[in-house]
């Protein structure tokens, strides 16, 4: 704000005193008063005026100055009304209480648009509940009638069940912190619990798994923590090698400041343009394009979302043609069971990659 502009803005006073001086000059002139006292009047008042002018000005300048600077430094903007001061003049008054008016409606207007959103989201969780109870009935019923129209009628169930999983974990995922619960884990039965949760189809697909060094204790949510993994191993799965057996390698090293869970794969692997990318909401790339495998890209931005809630880390470098490297990273102040595989062709101990991380 200058001064130059606030006279601009001040003209029409200006030069309406103007006028009154030269009238009184006018006057003055016809009772013969001398030119030195004519002189005084009119520069006086216009030295007063602009001068009574300049101090407005500076105290309006320390007022939005101030405002700017706080806007600047706000992160919730629209609680500007509640940090500015008391203005010493009526438009900083006026605008103060414009502005708290405008902050009352939108802190209302929020309000009702959460209260509509939870709403929204209990629904969903309702909705989401409800339909899972005819898919366990239906699968109870496929158990009962095993043949190869059933079979293939229960991998689509398991598709669907997958699913709505996802969407009962987006609902939640912006108010995570209200459904979590940090404990100490296992990580290996962690794994353990995604790996059967996927027994099927990893069983179709004749998967190989090699599993070591996952005997780990951190502290996290072990449900969200299952929701993730189980994500990674579904796009692992997804973007599988045609003609080539898929192994996927999960293991763990713990370092002096965190403990990493690693996932490697040896499947179609993404480009390298798009790895900074694939975080983000409805992203699906390449490979979910033309390859045709109906992706939401969802799964991997719901996996940074619930790892940035629980305060772990998450990275993702891939070659293509060669595979991809999940990193999930679990802070020191994480701590430092089981089941049957026989059916999942699983080893202990064998090295898909040559790990060069510290």
């Amino acid at each position: 704000m200058k001064f130059r502009d606030y006279f601009k803005d001040n003209w029409i006073n200006f030069l309406l005193i103007i006028f009154v001086l030269i009238t009184i000059e006018i006057i003055l002139m016809i009772y013969e008063i001398s030119l030195f006292i004519r002189l005084y009047i009119f520069f006086s008042v216009v030295i007063t005026y602009v001068l009574g002018l300049f101090i407005s000005y500076l105290n309006r300048k320390s007022f939005y100055k101030r405002i700017f600077n706080i806007l600047e430094e706000l992160d919730k903007k629209y609680l500007i009304s509640e940090m500015v001061g008391n203005p010493s003049f009526l438009e900083g008054k006026l605008l103060k209480e414009i502005l708290q008016v405008a902050s009352k409606s939108m802190t209302e207007h929020v309000n009702e648009f959460k209260f509509l959103m939870e709403d929204y989201k209990e629904y969903i969780e309702l909705w989401i509940h409800e339909i899972k109870i005819p898919i366990a009935t239906s699968k109870m019923i496929i158990e009962n009638n095993k043949n190869e129209i059933t079979k293939n009628i229960d991998e689509e169930l398991d598709k669907i069940d997958d699913y709505t999983e996802q969407a009962l974990f987006y609902a939640r995922s912006n108010v995570a912190n209200k459904d979590y619960i940090i404990k100490k884990i296992n990580l290996e039965k962690i794994v353990n619990n995604v790996i059967i949760k996927n027994k099927n189809e990893l069983i179709q697909e004749k998967i190989h798994l090699d599993l070591h060094d996952i005997n780990i204790d951190v502290r996290t949510d072990s449900k969200w923590v299952i929701f993730i993994l189980n994500q990674i191993i579904h796009n692992s799965i997804k973007y599988k090698k045609q003609k080539e057996e898929l192994n996927i390698e999960i293991f763990t090293k713990k370092y002096k400041e965190n403990t990493i869970l690693y996932i490697k794969d040896n499947g179609i692997g993404i480009k390298e343009s798009e790895i900074k990318k694939v975080f983000e909401k409805a992203f699906t790339g390449t490979n979910g394009r033309i390859l045709n495998k109906k992706s939401t890209g969802i799964g991997l931005y719901l996996c940074k979302k619930l790892c940035d809630k629980l305060g772990l880390g998450i990275k993702l470098s891939s070659k293509e043609n060669i595979g991809t490297e999940v990193k999930i990273i679990f802070p020191q102040n994480s701590f430092n069971g089981d089941v049957s595989f026989s059916d999942i062709n699983v080893t202990f101990g064998t090295d898909l990659y040559n790990d060069k991380d510290s």
